[in-house]
């Protein structure tokens, strides 16, 4: 199907136009948010209320990274700000140590190598508006993202990009397969939430059964340096 777009891929910059980076991302990120509740953890009710500083501390904080898809429609000038909308993103969290990233023996995630010969990265919150689904987006956005963890360093020279995916989203999971993706165990939403970065968002009762359950797909891919 044809696009009445243009579409473009870009890390945010930590400092670089940061207010109005914090902005488009916010709107976006709201979006989502009330667009697929059920593919977050955190929710419209609970962001909506962030002020301005809290969004430009989500684009800042130093073991995150935001990738963006941006949408120009054709036949307008994509160097005017006001033309260019984000409407898709994916975020990577670490590098993480051996020990930030091991999970309990039951989840299945095979062992660890040495800080020294592996990088570790969480992959998380990959999302792209419902009217511009069907172009591929989501998986380039995830290629632009791995490029950058390829590409910003030399050493180590291995890198471990891992993510969790909930039950039963097949379509997601596919997508990941496409991307090299392999399915490494299972984790329980407690796990999932302190990989990603969101222990915040356990409830004080963590006996529920929600929390304990092995249903998050565990999916990793390694990708070497050159």
């Amino acid at each position: 199907m044809a696009s009445t777009y243009t579409y473009s891929f870009f890390r945010v910059s930590k400092t670089n136009g940061i207010d109005t980076s914090a902005q488009q991302y916010r709107d976006l990120r709201l979006k989502a948010l009330k667009t697929s509740p059920g593919s977050f953890s955190s929710t419209y009710t609970i962001e909506s209320t962030f002020s301005d500083a809290d969004w430009v501390d989500r684009l800042t904080v130093p073991d995150r990274e935001v990738f963006i898809c941006a949408a120009t429609p054709v036949g307008l000038n994509s160097s005017c700000p006001n033309d260019i909308q984000w409407i898709g993103q994916v975020t990577v969290r670490g590098p993480a140590s051996r020990t930030g990233f091991e999970l309990p023996v039951e989840a299945g995630q095979p062992p660890q190598r040495s800080d020294e010969e592996e990088e570790r990265w969480q992959m998380l919150s990959l999302f792209t508006l419902p009217q511009h689904r069907g172009h591929g987006l989501g998986s380039k956005l995830c290629q632009e993202a791995i490029e950058y963890l390829r590409s910003y360093r030399t050493f180590p020279r291995d890198v471990q990009v891992r993510l969790i995916v909930k039950a039963g989203n097949d379509i997601t999971v596919e997508l990941y397969r496409r991307l090299g993706f392999m399915h490494a165990g299972r984790a329980t939403l407690v796990e999932a939430l302190i990989a990603n970065g969101d222990e915040h968002l356990i409830s004080e009762d963590r006996n529920s059964a929600m929390y304990h359950d092995r249903q998050g797909i565990i999916m990793l891919s390694r990708v070497s340096r050159s």
